[in-house]
């Protein structure tokens, strides 16, 4: 008896679909794009249940008559590619014919679709991948496609699917990109019955831009004007560094039509910013690229997510200069001082001043509560700290200090970081968080927000009240009370922005790693001032571990006379 034989139809295609249709955004996905494809001026998809229990997708694109139709739930059959030497040149989104067998074949399907000048439609129900019934059916023109029940016949893989609003937010998510990637075209999201965005169709990309920006944010963008190169046109938007990210998910690149992830785009926004952001951000950004297609590859994924640039070293070079061209601005009206590794040698030591009264931090204005009380001064102050001496600050971050064994250099900033970090640990939970005079909002990436959502206990644990404003926005009511912050909504946003994307190991919510960026992120713009330097050294060696921050750096260094000694001798 033969070992080896050829698989059912059904089941070759419910193979396939492992591969196309991953979770329900996938769905999505595939129909948008065919909606598109077909000249589509209005899409509109509806969901429930994260798209677990009904996808729908209807567009007024060209629709197909009742031949078509059939066709289309074939492996393999597409309008698209007619020959092989059209597999190197592919315009279109689609192209493969997988799609929607693939989805029929998962899930109690339906489509309804008319050519713009038939009389009647045609309607096919699908049930797993066998066709029920074939019929007339009166419709508007275009298609109109639903999948309920997906994975309904494939348990074990409705069962991995994530809870309801995480599919959601995936969904929105993909169509937000495509929203952008095709800017003439209307999208209109309903989600359980409630809408989630309508958007219309606009003349131009940065208009689209604006529209999920907001007015505030777009007024900062950056255009890059259209440049042309090596058969490459590279054309888009960034915003100023200071809103760099970690994770990638605010860079948003369409290759002539089609979202696309690219190492290669990635580090050509990098080396555009080169010096102006810190390692592992990345920008915030919205390209459209244009090239021939012979120059790539297209058909290279399973879901098409990425694709292989022929010459990719030329498009990294064009995404820089085009980049670099666009930030390159005459010098501002109040230019920012030289970077300090310019100075001269004798302009990196201040010399010490008298000391001044004790350092206690003032009020946040942001903040609302009872004003400090102050402390009663001790008849003997008793200090754990060394008897340092100050000597000087060395380039505006450490302090230097001399000490019975020789020379330290001291860094405030990972003092107050640990000097924090066991104030937010130790704080009891009633006195742990501050509420804010105006409470801040802030707009996140779909699956972000329903993640802080989540898990706004944790946060919430830790002195952050996290509250929904509806959409994709949620309003932070209160911080530590303990944290200074002069500027609260970019203290939050890099906060919540480093919890999502760091890719630190363990859990992202863990209550002492948001104890720890807290308070990381509340001493770093920490500047030294040397009249606070011995209440700073008080206060730290009070600490359980004085001699390191939250992450183990080290708080002093010590060089002996003898190491010294060593360094400068002749021998």
């Amino acid at each position: 008896m033969a070992k080896i034989r050829v698989l059912p139809d059904i089941l070759a295609s419910q193979v396939a679909a492992g591969e196309v249709v991953e979770r329900p955004a996938s769905v999505v996905k595939e129909l948008v794009e065919n909606s598109v494809d077909a000249g589509a001026r209005e899409v509109r998809i509806d969901v429930d249940k994260g798209g677990a229990l009904l996808i729908r997708v209807a567009d007024d694109g060209c629709g197909m008559n009742r031949e078509d139709a059939l066709l289309s739930l074939e492996r393999h059959a597409t309008s698209k590619l007619r020959t092989a030497a059209g597999l190197a040149a592919i315009t279109t989104l689609g192209f493969r014919g997988e799609a929607v067998p693939s989805i029929a074949s998962v899930s109690r399907f339906r489509m309804i679709t008319r050519e713009q000048d038939a009389v009647c439609g045609t309607e096919l129900i699908v049930d797993g991948g066998v066709v029920r019934d074939v019929r007339e059916a009166g419709c508007a023109p275009g298609t109109t496609i639903e999948a309920r029940a997906l994975f309904f016949n494939m348990p074990a893989r409705r069962k991995f699917l994530r809870a309801e609003t995480t599919e959601a937010a995936h969904i929105e998510h993909q169509l937000r990109l495509h929203a952008l990637a095709a800017p003439s075209v209307r999208f209109r999201f309903r989600k359980d019955d409630r809408e989630v965005f309508d958007l219309p169709a606009v003349a131009r990309p940065i208009d689209r831009v604006r529209q999920f920006l907001g007015v505030e944010l777009a007024g900062e963008l950056v255009s890059l004007g259209r440049t042309s190169g090596s058969g490459i046109t590279v054309e888009g938007f960034v915003l100023p560094a200071r809103h760099a990210r970690r994770g990638r998910r605010h860079q948003c690149v369409f290759l002539n039509g089609r979202p696309i992830e690219d190492a290669a785009v990635s580090r050509g926004l990098t080396e555009g910013f080169r010096g102006a952001i810190s390692d592992g951000l990345h920008p915030s950004a919205w390209l459209w690229i244009e090239m021939d297609p012979v120059l790539v590859d297209v058909n290279v994924h399973p879901a098409k997510r990425e694709v292989r640039f022929h010459r990719p070293l030329e498009l990294k070079d064009a995404i820089a200069g085009a980049l670099a061209a666009a930030l390159r601005s005459p010098a501002p009206a109040n230019p920012p001082a030289a970077p300090t590794a310019a100075r001269p040698l004798h302009h990196a030591f201040r010399p010490a001043q008298p000391s001044l009264a004790e350092w206690k931090p003032t009020p946040e204005p942001g903040f609302t509560g009872p004003p400090p009380q102050p402390d009663d001064p001790p008849a003997a102050p008793k200090t754990n700290a060394p008897n340092f001496r100050t000597i000087g600050i060395l380039l505006d971050r450490y302090v230097i200090l001399e000490s019975t064994e020789g020379l330290v250099l001291f860094d405030p900033r990972a003092a107050h970081e640990r000097i924090l970090y066991e104030q937010l640990l130790h704080a009891p939970a009633e006195a742990a968080a501050q509420g804010l005079l105006v409470p801040v909002t802030l707009e996140l990436d779909p699956r972000d927000h329903d993640l802080v959502l989540r898990e706004r206990g944790a946060l919430e644990d830790a002195g952050v009240e996290v509250g929904d404003f509806g959409g994709r926005s949620v309003q932070i009511h209160s911080l530590p009370a303990c944290i200074r912050a002069d500027d609260p909504r970019a203290f939050i946003g890099g906060l919540l922005d480093e919890l999502l994307h760091s890719g630190a190991p363990g859990p992202r919510f863990a209550a002492e790693r948001i104890v720890r960026l807290l308070a990381r992120r509340a001493a770093f713009p920490i500047v030294p001032r040397l009249a606070e330097i011995p209440a700073l050294l008080e206060k730290l060696f009070a600490c359980e571990l004085p001699y390191c921050a939250a992450d183990g750096r080290p708080t002093l260094t010590e060089y002996s006379l003898k190491e010294i000694s060593r360094r400068l001798s002749n021998s």
